[in-house]
Order: structure tokens, then C-alpha cells, then sequence
């Protein structure tokens, strides 16, 4: 059973819609609470407390000088696949919040990109379960080829909400 918060109630309310309007209700609803996110046209193709997974299109909006998708664009992805993978799991009395975040850029990338976000079971319990903390999130950024195009840290951290 997953975890209850606004987050995965809110999901749980698209997973009981039509099958043909899930996957774009899903993008919506969470583009329109983080407008970037939205700006930028990720898609969600997998949620749950484990393991988050998006895919960002090689569209114009997002593209540099040579075609590909820009730096900021590939942060922004994975900001967004470790953010959500945290947001699964943080109880609605806790903020999250960016503490760190690392990019290492290793390869050029070659059209749409795909970023994997993971917690284990010990950080889903430390998130869940300490009142103010901060994990390291583990997150694979690949492009069309399957191949990594950057090493990232990201590191979330929680506080009580006042």
C-alpha cells in the first residue's frame, strides 16, 4: 500500500479517470501546481514511493544552440524526477526542499531525455518518520541512446511547516 499524503491522493483521484486521459491529467494537474514543470512539458510515466520516472521531449522550447536540450532543461529534470520521488513519501505536515543539487555533464545528449529517481526503503522511512532531515537522491538521466548524459546529486531536505 502506498503512502497517503496530498500527492498520492491527488494521483489517486487521476488513476480512477478514463484510461485515455490518465497520462495527460497526470502531466497537467502536476504542471499547473509547478508551473515550470509544466513550461517545460515533462511527462510523468511512472509515480509511486520508490521510483519516479519522466521523460522530457527535444522540443523547441527546451533546445540550445545546437538542437539538443538545454542544460537547464536536463537540471530541471532531474530536480524534478528526485523532488517528486520525495514528494511521494513526505508526510503533508513537512516542506521539502532543495538543499544541494550536483550536474557533472559527461555526453552530448541525442534527442528526448529520461530520468529515473529512486529512494530506498531507509530513506522512505527516515523522510516519513524525522521531523526535519535530508536525504541524497539517486537519480539516471539518459537520452534517446539509453546512454547517461549527466551525473547528478540531489540532495532534499524536509522541515516541519510552521
Amino acid at each position: 500500500m502506498e503512502y497517503n499524503n496530498t500527492l498520492n491522493r491527488n494521483l489517486a483521484k487521476v488513476q480512477k479517470m478514463p484510461a485515455f486521459l490518465q497520462n495527460w491529467l497526470r502531466d497537467y494537474s502536476i504542471g499547473k501546481f509547478v508551473k515550470f514543470v509544466g513550461t517545460a512539458g515533462i511527462h510523468f510515466e511512472k509515480m509511486t514511493c520508490h521510483e519516479v520516472v519522466i521523460t522530457l521531449p527535444n522540443k523547441t522550447k527546451v533546445q540550445n544552440h545546437i538542437g539538443q536540450i538545454h542544460a537547464a532543461a536536463t537540471t530541471l529534470l532531474a530536480e524534478t524526477a528526485t523532488g517528486m520521488v520525495v514528494g511521494m513519501n513526505i508526510p503533508d505536515n513537512k516542506l521539502p526542499l532543495m538543499k544541494n543539487l550536483s550536474v557533472k555533464f559527461i555526453k552530448r545528449s541525442q534527442g528526448q531525455q529520461k530520468a529515473v529517481a529512486t529512494l530506498t526503503e531507509q530513506q522512505i522511512s527516515q523522510i516519513r518518520e524525522t521531523d526535519k532531515g535530508d536525504v541524497s537522491v539517486a537519480v539516471k538521466i539518459t537520452d534517446e541512446t539509453e546512454e547517461e548524459v549527466i551525473v547528478a546529486e540531489m540532495n532534499w531536505a524536509w522541515v516541519l511547516k510552521k
